[in-house]
């Protein structure tokens, strides 16, 4: 049983060096950093994503004990912008169950930001302008490339990922071997993403992938282009994907019925579902405004500018340890 911290002393400092950059990045664009509830009612329906949840043993007049650990701050962070407070950002920790290893940590450290009037587009350039800077503190420079989803699937693999059937996804995959039991288009899509695509990725370019299929629109907006596609982005820097950003959902019933649908996936799969979160439905229906929104892991991001694969090189005490 080792004591000792699992980052080191050079690390530690350079991740303060790090959050003093983030805070003064948005403080010169006048984007407000505010505090959101580690512990809600709701939780992140996301079948992909495995919530931790916890009971408060005290006298209960505040609603129903269980209560579980964000995953994000989206959701408070989203209420707030419908209450009017304008663009807004969060530096915290977040925490998902399941993920322990050499890239995961079960609690980690999430930036999210708002920027109310803007499309992903314009994000994009934002986000890419805070991780130069960032990753200057290395003495690092990256070119920005920009693509659109499909246009990379068609360039390095060949195929359409919009309207190709399972079998040419599946056949794209070559000598990787996975079992097919269960999986969809976007599982396979995945797949491609992580065992063909992301290891080929330039270790020296920032890569802003969008336009996605409109089937993973998560809480993005959909656009009725020839085919439809959602308004998201995906940042990678090198090989390691670092941010994930919408041009977000302003529909309450919309969003419902994308909650709904996560639900029955859920269930269908013999999982745990968390509440719907209710508030935010209401506060999407109460007047949201047009915005963009982007969540950008810390501890990814300390990755990369270490080059370093293992988390908890970036983390005083890893989940081991903790």
């Amino acid at each position: 049983m080792s004591w000792q911290p699992s980052a080191r002393f050079e690390t530690i400092r350079l991740r303060a060096r790090l959050n003093a950059t983030l805070r003064a990045f948005f403080a010169a664009r006048d984007v407000m950093e505010v505090e959101t509830p580690v512990m809600s009612q709701a939780g992140n329906t996301d079948p992909n994503i495995a919530s931790f949840s916890l009971e408060f043993g005290g006298h209960v007049d505040a609603g129903p004990r269980r209560r579980w650990l964000r995953t994000s701050p989206e959701f408070p962070l989203k209420r707030l912008l419908a209450a009017g407070l304008g663009d807004c950002y969060e530096l915290g920790r977040v925490f998902r169950d399941g993920e322990a290893g050499g890239r995961h940590n079960p609690e980690f450290t999430m930036l999210e930001w708002y920027r109310v009037g803007w499309d992903h587009q314009q994000l994009i350039d934002e986000c890419a302008g805070l991780l130069r800077e960032c990753l200057a503190l290395v003495g690092r420079d990256l070119r920005l490339r920009r693509v659109a989803y499909r246009d990379l699937y068609r360039e390095s693999l060949g195929i359409d990922p919009m309207l190709d059937d399972i079998d040419v996804l599946r056949n794209a995959l070559a000598d990787v071997r996975i079992d097919p039991e269960g999986l969809d288009r976007d599982d396979w899509l995945d797949l491609l993403m992580t065992h063909r695509l992301q290891p080929a990725f330039p270790t020296d370019q920032l890569l802003a992938l969008y336009d996605y299929p409109a089937s993973q629109c998560a809480l993005a907006r959909v656009r009725a282009d020839e085919v439809p596609v959602a308004e998201r982005f995906e940042i990678y820097l090198g090989p390691l994907e670092v941010a994930n950003g919408y041009h977000e959902l302003a529909d309450g019933t919309e969003q419902s019925r994308r909650f709904l649908r996560d639900v029955a996936v859920r269930q269908a799969r013999g999982q745990d579902a968390p509440a719907i979160d209710a508030r935010l439905l209401a506060a999407l229906d109460a007047g949201f405004p047009d915005c963009a929104g982007v969540a950008l892991g810390v501890d990814r991001l300390l990755m990369a500018m270490l080059d370093t694969p293992r988390i908890a090189d970036v983390l005083c005490f890893d989940f081991a340890r903790a």
